[in-house]
């Protein structure tokens, strides 16, 4: 004989995950938008890094006079 509880306690935790104007697709949705945002942010960073690293080893004739002013 069926344990009805059991079975009730089920059917409602199938209704929360699956039912209800397309939780699963929104859920979903949003992790996407999450992932595109964080690949962009990566993105960004090492666009942030490289330009960092072209202005640390530019040594144009300004610059380097500069730095020859300084010693």
């Amino acid at each position: 004989m069926p344990h009805w509880s059991g079975l009730l306690i089920i059917a409602v935790i199938v209704l929360v995950i699956f039912g209800g104007r397309g939780k699963i697709s929104s859920i979903m949705g949003d992790m996407g938008k999450g992932i595109s945002s964080f690949r962009k942010g990566l993105k960004d960073n090492v666009e942030d890094m490289k330009d960092a690293a072209d202005d640390a080893l530019d040594v144009t004739p300004n610059k380097a006079e500069k730095v020859k002013e300084k010693r």
